[in-house]
């Protein structure tokens, strides 16, 4: 006998999500049960629930921005304790023995991570679900904690907007007067925008109209540009040493290369299916760009 869940699936990748009730596994050891209390609408819930990935299996309950209380804890569980505030991303498990899951690495796991949805377990016999739902069991070294004193709706969008934006500025190593881009300026791009500024960079948002530009200079962009023409990127050719790309329809990346400097990086985080880029374009500058 499973917990009983109430939730919103999606049936089929044309029809709309709708109330849902199925049975959570029962708590191992290690596990732990968290009351959801919010959890954000990630671009790629849309991608998995209409399909637009390929690989969607139904019934599917979208959600990987959790956050929640911890009500229960298995009889091997070390780390948390109920009533914890606490918050689930985008996996729930890995293989834990190769060498990225070792190195801390576990998204890049050699044997492939857990989804927190759209994936089966490490077993193969269940199928997990999100967040769309009242509860989730998870394993407790895939939970992390949320500070006190945050407010828990804003939290939620940083367990995959928030992350997605931090991590390769922080890899990357945006520095103080660094020049940084913006491509997108939705749900991932205002995040980025605001990293970048906190770390440093000097922010330019990128965009093909004048629509955003208030939104863009009230959040605290320090330039913002229309590219609808090639003048237009040409005008502004080997600026940045960043370039986050949100976009997350299709669209070509060629152009957007012939804006970073020696050695800069663009870093694509929108995944667009299909997406389109001219070999060209990386080797044309002896090797001038690298693209993530």
């Amino acid at each position: 006998m499973g917990l009983p869940t109430s939730a919103y699936a999606a049936h089929s990748a044309t029809t709309p999500l709708e109330a849902w009730a199925f049975d959570r596994r029962e708590l191992a050891g290690s596990d732990v049960l968290i009351e959801i209390l919010y959890c954000g609408v990630c671009h790629s819930d849309l991608h998995q629930a209409r399909n637009e990935w390929g690989n969607a299996v139904y019934p599917m309950v979208p959600g990987h921005e959790i956050v929640g209380k911890v009500t229960q804890v298995g009889a091997g569980v070390s780390i948390w304790k109920v009533g914890d505030t606490v918050g689930v991303g985008v996996f729930v498990d890995s293989c834990r023995t190769c060498e990225q899951c070792l190195a801390g690495e576990e998204q890049y796991c050699d044997n492939g991570m857990t989804a927190t949805y759209n994936s089966k377990s490490r077993d193969g016999k269940e199928l997990n679900h999100g967040g769309y739902s009242t509860h989730i069991v998870v394993d407790e070294k895939y939970v992390v904690r949320v500070p006190e004193g945050m407010d828990l709706a804003a939290t939620a969008p940083l367990l995959c907007a928030g992350i997605t934006t931090y991590s390769p500025l922080r890899y990357f190593g945006v520095k103080p007067g660094d020049s940084v881009a913006i491509v997108g300026l939705g749900g991932l791009g205002h995040m980025g925008m605001k990293f970048a500024k906190a770390m440093g960079a000097r922010v330019t948002v990128l965009s093909h109209s004048e629509s955003k530009r208030d939104a863009a200079l009230a959040l605290g962009a320090d330039e913002f540009v229309v590219l609808s023409s090639p003048e237009d990127f040409g005008a502004h050719g080997s600026k940045f040493n960043l370039i986050l790309d949100m976009v997350s329809a299709e669209h070509s990346y060629d152009a957007y290369l012939s804006l970073l400097k020696l050695n800069g990086t663009m870093v694509l985080v929108g995944l667009p299916n299909p997406a389109s880029i001219s070999a060209f374009s990386l080797v044309g500058d002896g090797d001038r760009w690298r693209v993530r």
